[in-house]
């Protein structure tokens, strides 16, 4: 059931609106505005209903501030106000608000206006889910990667995680295809982004496809040595699907991967860590391939074998 968060400081305007949606939408109600951004920034809600006379913060400065936050610009808002000029409506529609509606209103209006715009919202989620994600293989595609990624970073520098990146990507991956054809070559890239993906479950981990047969993982809270083990379970876990390769190349398909630990500050910069990582990948390739080379945070280097 889709979550709809309504913002009014009226107790009785407020049963009212909940009272005629309740058979459709799960509501929380807040009756003030900073209240309500604080139940906003929680995130889920499909739709804000939001009163525009509130003492203190009002309506138009609300609207500003979720339209300003990343965690809440995209939700629509429907204003609702006893504001009934023109300019008002203007001025709401102007900093972003889906609709206007005047009291008093009517609760056939109202239904249909709310299932409107929580409709639109739905094929909009959908679709910007869908424009994230990789055709082939179900992950994160470099879009999404490349958008995630420095959220994932300033994150790190304000709370002072270590933060890793790593780059891998399918060994001898032109000789497979040559062998074996290009659809078989799209079911080795989706199954090794199926076992790798297995190992990124916390909400902050990112795990991509950056292109081809080259995928990237993003993670923090663990220290070099940490990553670096944790990377060569990924990288074991492609070797066990046992997928078999141009003999020439070695019995199975496998992986190299490249990654770096930092402990990011303000000055610091993304596009420098990524490099490291992949040097750290060109490294991997260089010294045999099917093995992990990692850059801790202190100079220390570690790889496999």
């Amino acid at each position: 059931m889709d979550k709809i968060l309504v913002i009014d400081d009226s107790p009785v305007q407020t049963t009212f609106l909940c009272s005629i949606l309740k058979d459709d939408y799960e509501l929380t109600a807040r009756h003030t505005a900073q209240e309500g951004l604080q139940a906003a920034r929680e995130g889920g809600w499909s739709l804000i209903l939001l009163d525009v006379v509130m003492p203190g913060m009002d309506g138009f400065q609300l609207i500003q501030t979720l339209k300003a936050d990343e965690a809440t610009r995209y939700v629509p808002v429907i204003l609702i106000t006893s504001l009934a000029d023109v300019q008002y409506e203007e001025r709401g529609l102007v900093l972003g608000a889906v609709d206007y509606v005047t009291k008093p209103f009517n609760p056939a209006i109202i239904k249909a206006r709310v299932n409107t715009h929580v409709q639109l919202y739905r094929y909009r989620t959908q679709f910007m889910e869908q424009a994230m994600v990789d055709g082939l293989t179900g992950v994160a595609n470099r879009r999404s990667y490349e958008e995630r990624s420095i959220a994932r970073w300033r994150e790190a520098v304000r709370f002072g995680l270590p933060f890793s990146v790593c780059m891998f990507d399918i060994d001898k991956f032109k000789v497979f295809n040559d062998t074996f054809g290009h659809p078989a070559g799209d079911r080795a890239i989706t199954a090794v982004a199926k076992a790798a993906s297995a190992h990124f479950k916390r909400s902050t981990d990112l795990f991509a496809r950056y292109g081809g047969e080259e995928f990237v993982a993003v993670f923090m809270g663990s220290v070099g040595e940490t990553a670096y083990e944790f990377m060569k379970s990924v990288r074991q876990s492609v070797e066990d699907l046992h997928i078999p390769h141009n003999p020439e190349v070695g019995p199975w398909l496998t992986i190299s991967a490249g990654g770096v630990t930092v402990l990011p500050k303000q000055e610091d910069n993304y596009d420098t860590c990524l490099k490291m990582a992949d040097t750290m990948l060109y490294d991997a390739k260089r010294f045999g391939r099917n093995m992990v080379v990692w850059y801790g945070a202190s100079g220390e280097q570690w790889r496999e074998k």
